[in-house]
């Protein structure tokens, strides 16, 4: 309601009031709404679209019937001999269990379902391109990729540079997954064994406040302020710690302006992945303390695009802190096997989907066929171009376009990627650098919305306009992997 109602406002008037004194504390957000005049259309015109939208909602919400309720994969027999049933959440404890075979079941007995539903899964997915190309156009964008990246102001050669730069760097992905091979002792290496640990027989165990403690270590170079207010939040009533009956699934931060932030977390003693969660998310937290502290309320609340920096910025921290404190070589090559994976899994893997993501749109603009066949041949593709000659991708695996959620809010994946890539840039420019990076990234934190992203990233040391940020997380990627392969 707000936006076409400020917009019917004349352009001249407009101009006049937003130079007005009194206008100044919410200018910026003015001139964001401006920036959609060109975008706006006639109010019956609006008023067609709106009435549109559970017409335009119909192909996610049967994707998500299909996939979320009425598929079905059975049970599968684990490395401990125990019966368990196969479904989305346990389909990723089965690919990390120590047995090929059991990983192998798992993965054919999955995609068995979506091959099976293949039609009717290329359908949901055609309708849903289909909706973001009618939408596009019928807000003069000049295509559905600049209208995704238009809310954050981002320009389309930020979503190319990350795909050139990731399309470059794929020979050190290839050698990682051959290094992968090798110490794993296969013959060849299939997608379903690219998520178990390489090392498994490493134990560290953490209670909470042991793992406060070393998160806490690993973020002084933050400053006091930072350590104090997220030690008192963390040993307080900041998160809500433990598994419990009934407990949503994963781990999620929420911040708001005039109370503390709230983490919910599953964490469990024995699993080290958890230390890196609930420092992912005390990331989010400390993100929000600082915006909301600076900034007012209008401007305190940051944009996806800079959300997963301040988490992810985090998570570097405490690997380099980890990797410092490492007891023997297997210990560092453990967290260097957990890095790589984490890289591999965040940039490389979400700019394969934000490419298969454009490719697709561009063929439903051109006014090319979106069927199974099309969908499977370009994935295909990418899977080959992606793991490598060396790499043996299963007929099957080409289906995973059709399981993947994301893909119903197009044009999104790409975050992941150039938020990790943000973040590793700047962790090595405060872990090398002085007073000034760190007053940098601090202001970074303190931000909020009241830049764009590209603008607050820049400010803080790192310019996502270049392809720079990526080349420099693949070109520790490249180090790491080298490492590995010595150490093992």
């Amino acid at each position: 309601y707000m936006r076409p109602e400020l917009l019917a406002i004349d352009e001249d008037r407009m101009a006049a009031l937003m130079a007005d004194d009194s206008i100044a504390p919410f200018r910026l957000q003015l001139e964001r709404l401006v920036r959609y005049r060109p975008h706006t259309l006639s109010d019956k015109e609006e008023k067609l679209l709106a009435m549109q939208g559970e017409m335009a909602s119909a192909a996610g919400n049967a994707f998500r019937q299909l996939n979320d309720a009425d598929l079905r994969f059975g049970e599968v027999e684990d490395h401990e001999g125990r019966q368990v049933e196969l479904s989305h959440a346990t389909f990723g404890q089965l690919l990390i269990s120590p047995e090929q075979a059991v990983r192998r079941t798992a993965f054919s007995q999955y995609y068995d379902q979506f091959s099976a539903h293949e039609n009717t899964l290329a359908a949901t997915l055609a309708g849903s391109i289909q909706r973001d190309v009618y939408y596009a156009r019928a807000k003069n964008y000049s295509g559905s990729l600049e209208a995704a990246l238009f809310p954050d102001n981002v320009p389309v050669d930020v979503y190319d540079n990350l795909i050139t730069a990731v399309r470059e760097s794929l020979p050190s992905v290839h050698h990682y997954l051959d290094v992968r091979r090798r110490k794993m002792y296969l013959k060849e290496i299939h997608h379903y064994d690219t998520y178990v640990p390489i090392l498994s027989n490493i134990e560290k165990h953490h209670d909470w406040d042991e793992a406060v403690n070393v998160i806490l270590e690993s973020l002084a170079p933050l400053g006091r302020e930072y350590i104090d207010v997220l030690s008192e939040g963390l040993r307080s009533r900041w998160a809500d710690r433990y598994p419990n009956r009934g407990k949503q699934s994963g781990a999620f931060s929420c911040g708001t302006y005039d109370g503390d932030p709230y983490i919910l977390m599953k964490f469990k003693r024995e699993v080290l992945n958890d230390v890196f969660t609930l420092t992912h998310e005390a990331g989010h937290s400390m993100h929000s303390w600082y915006s909301a502290r600076s900034q007012p309320f209008q401007y305190y609340n940051y944009t996806i695009f800079v959300a997963e920096v301040a988490s992810t910025f985090n998570e570097q921290l405490l690997t380099d802190y980890l990797l410092k404190n490492a007891g023997d070589d297997n210990e560092r090559a453990y967290l260097i096997n957990n890095e790589l994976d984490s890289i591999r899994a965040t940039v490389v893997r979400q700019t394969m989907f934000a490419e298969f993501e454009k490719r697709v749109h561009e063929m439903a603009e051109a006014g090319e066929p979106l069927t199974v066949k099309s969908f499977r041949s370009v994935y295909r593709e990418l899977l080959d171009a992606y793991f490598g000659p060396d790499f043996v991708v299963d007929e099957v695996l080409e289906l995973e376009c059709f399981r993947i959620p994301h893909f119903y809010r197009a044009f999104y994946v790409y975050k992941y990627a150039t938020g990790l890539s943000a973040a590793v840039a700047l962790s090595r420019r405060v872990l090398g650098g002085g007073a000034q990076e760190l007053k940098d990234y601090l202001a970074f934190l303190s931000g909020g919305c009241s830049k764009d992203p590209l603008d607050l990233l820049r400010d803080a040391g790192v310019d996502m306009a270049s392809s720079q940020p990526v080349a420099t997380t693949l070109a520790r990627f490249a180090e790491l992997t080298e490492e590995l392969d010595q150490l093992l």
